[in-house]
């Protein structure tokens, strides 16, 4: 009988790993099948669902300019890679506006060296002075600003919630078997130096067995981690987002990410804006009916209107909320396994990045659950040993 891979999540990191697990080089290395756990098919409470679902190539580490550069591949050619036979083909809506980031002089050194790195990686990015930035977007107010970063090919954004939903058509059509249930813990075998998880429990009172288990569930990764006696630094993180529209135009608007550390893109016939808290405004897990109106009448909107002064009069359309998946201990994600427990494996604490990265994070996994490594990239920056040695991999940020 083949071994039993369950995965603990059916949103993009799930969806994507399932995908790459049931594909036949997968298959063939480590035949298994393939359970997904998911407790809400709606996927109402969803990251992938609530995204601004976007790309770049603009990190400051190897290994994230790495895992865009294969995620950018996957989207472009969506439709042939993502195909389903008998279906029509999926489409994502991959548009690549490009990120701006905009620097004060204070950060005007940060965003030179991490350029130096980005173009040594090969990533297309552009450096703008103000007068440059005036030039190719005259709706933009450049009053102290330094300096502009432009990515001019393989970033943008697209829909997140497409994505997920050709992971998992595809996943399924392979063979991926999908449960509506939720985990609650697990049934544990301790050894002398590590456990072994041996069934997973189910809120219905039922259990399941399993040789392998994945931990892509999200903001709830923490909760399953702890089950196997693990601490797992993420935590759920509300983000609000903001749609908004304009009478006034802004041609060649791309994904602009301001010193305040708002950020802002093209939605349809208007804009979607947020911005990220500072760590000391952040609650774990808060309320997502509750979005956080007031931040956008005390902070969003008079910076925005500051910065783009046709935004005078945008107007409010609809506000949601979601949560970001948060690795406190450097906010980048924990892919892999833990010493401590030999099959559990790990693909948490995006930070927001999510989607962007699920395609190799998927591929990743996957090959690491058939091959015992990885093969197409190696995710290994991304493990925990970074974690257990107190040893962040920190990204430069501008703001």
């Amino acid at each position: 009988m083949s071994e039993h891979v369950v995965i603990i999540g059916g949103g993009a990191i799930g969806s994507s790993i399932a995908r790459y697990l049931t594909q036949p080089e997968a298959q063939a290395a480590r035949p298994c099948r393939v359970t997904v756990l998911e407790r809400d098919f709606s996927y109402a409470r969803a990251s992938s669902a609530l995204s601004a679902s976007s790309i770049r190539q603009q990190f400051s580490t190897a290994i994230n300019m790495a895992i865009s550069a294969y995620g950018i591949g996957v989207l472009r050619d969506a439709e042939r890679e993502l195909a389903v036979p008998g279906e029509p083909p999926p489409c994502v809506g991959l548009h690549e506006g490009g990120y701006l980031y905009l620097a004060t002089p204070a950060g005007e050194g940060v965003l030179r060296d991490n350029h130096a790195v980005q173009r040594a990686a090969g990533a297309d990015v552009a450096l703008l002075t103000p007068g440059e930035l005036r030039a190719r977007f005259p709706w933009l107010c450049t009053d102290g600003l330094a300096l502009g970063s432009l990515g001019l090919s393989g970033e943008g954004w697209f829909d997140g919630y497409s994505l997920l939903q050709a992971f998992r058509a595809q996943a399924r059509a392979q063979g991926a078997c999908y449960v509506a249930a939720e985990a609650v813990g697990f049934e544990v075998e301790n050894g002398l130096s590590r456990s072994s998880i041996k069934r997973i429990k189910l809120s219905n009172g039922e259990q399941i067995d399993a040789d392998v288990v994945v931990n892509a569930a999200g903001p709830w990764a923490r909760a399953v981690a702890g089950w196997a006696g693990i601490d797992l630094p993420v935590f759920a993180r509300r983000r609000t987002v903001f749609h908004v529209t304009c009478p006034e135009p802004l041609p060649r608007c791309p994904l602009l990410i301001d010193p305040s550390g708002i950020w802002l893109r093209p939605e349809g016939t208007g804009f979607i804006t947020g911005f990220a808290p500072h760590a000391d405004q952040d609650g774990d897990e808060l309320p997502l009916d509750e979005p956080d109106h007031h931040a956008f009448e005390d902070f969003v909107w008079p910076r925005l209107a500051e910065r783009i002064p046709a935004f005078e009069a945008l107007r409010l359309q609809r506000t949601w909320a979601g949560y970001y998946e948060m690795n406190t201990f450097d906010q980048n994600a924990i892919i892999g396994p833990h010493p401590a427990c030999d099959n559990l494996i790990f693909a948490n604490g995006f930070s927001g990045h999510g989607l962007q990265q699920a395609p190799a994070v998927g591929r990743g996994v996957a090959e690491w659950i058939a091959h015992g490594g990885y093969r197409t990239l190696d995710l290994s920056p991304l493990g925990w040993a970074r974690v257990l040695a107190n040893q962040p991999l920190v990204e430069k940020n501008v703001i």
